[in-house]
């Protein structure tokens, strides 16, 4: 069966021209702010030595939200055929914020500045591309209902691009690579604390999306239930942690539903492989199946934010010490 192109969007539903320049305005300032920072990386000889896992733990959770996001938004706006200019901004600033997440959790060449202007232009980006996703439900017919937030533009999906960022930037702020130093403080709170209710914040926000697809696909496989039942439980773990005055002896129920939900962001992406296979020609029509079938970059968001908890219990974790 022969692949399908992207349908463009009639002349009545495509974006106004204020809105394509506003998205042509945020793309070029967005590859501008990327090119200085690329032009900014001086790459170090040498890469620091043993570094501190909490630190290697939580770039690698940004690493993971970036890479997700960037395969996601690449195929969702494909099928939106870019019909706005401002579509190819999270590619790019995904991408940046990927490449910086991994070079902070395997050596840290880049300078440090670079990164934080990295992690500050994702945050800033995903902002961004919550607005325009608000304003695409908006001026659909009938507005904010339960029809424009199954179909139109997902209002969360930004967000896990900012959450990105403010791992990254709380990371290269509370953390010291090498682990020498105690974690500073995060908005005036311990870095541990802070953190696990951000992991938990964001693991709650991932359920709400996640639970309004799959209520719109009618929860037709029993498995679709996993996702909105067991991160929810830990959310609140974490968010108990972060609650918690004094230490209880390690956690180890908390540490092992997050690494349960680890492990689902995982089985997720089998699961909705096995999704486009049930479509019409199967992976032989892979072209048009990974465009309309159940997102497969999606699931893994799941095990980034459950190894972003993790690392912060284990900062809890000192703070009690």
């Amino acid at each position: 069966m022969a692949a399908a192109r992207p349908v463009p969007q009639t002349s009545a539903m495509a974006d106004p021209p204020r809105a394509r320049a506003a998205g042509a305005a945020v793309l070029l300032l967005g590859l501008v702010a990327a090119g200085s920072i690329v032009l900014s990386v001086r790459p170090r000889r040498a890469r620091v030595g043993a570094l501190d896992p909490v630190w290697r733990a939580l770039h690698g959770a940004a690493a993971g939200l970036c890479a997700s996001v960037l395969l996601d938004s690449a195929v969702e706006h494909y099928r939106g055929s870019f019909e706005n200019p401002g579509m190819l901004t999270p590619l790019a600033v995904s991408t940046l914020g990927m490449v910086a997440a991994i070079d902070a959790a395997s050596g840290c060449r880049w300078p440090a500045g670079a990164r934080t202007g990295a992690y500050a232009l994702a945050t800033a980006a995903g902002l961004g591309g919550f607005g325009f996703h608000v304003y695409n439900v908006l001026r659909q017919p009938g507005g904010l209902n339960w029809l424009n937030a199954f179909y139109a533009a997902p209002l969360g999906a930004p967000a896990a691009l900012s959450l990105a960022g403010v791992i990254g930037l709380a990371a290269q702020h509370a953390v010291d690579p090498a682990g020498t130093r105690p974690a500073a403080r995060i908005a005036g709170l311990p870095a541990g604390r802070a953190l696990c209710g951000l992991a938990a914040t964001g693991l709650l926000g991932t359920v709400g999306e996640v639970g309004l697809l799959h209520f719109r696909g009618s929860f037709q496989n029993p498995f679709m239930w996993l996702p909105v039942s067991l991160p929810p439980v830990a959310a609140l773990m974490t968010a108990r942690a972060a609650c918690e005055r004094s230490a209880p002896p390690r956690r180890l129920l908390t540490r092992a539903w997050l690494w349960l939900t680890a492990a689902l962001g995982v089985a997720g992406v089998g699961f909705h492989a096995y999704g486009v296979s049930r479509a019409m020609g199967g992976w032989s029509n892979w072209r048009q199946n990974l465009v309309d079938g159940p997102p497969l970059p999606a699931p893994p968001s799941f095990s980034a934010l459950a190894i972003a908890a993790l690392a912060a219990l284990r900062l809890r974790d000192r703070e009690h010490a």
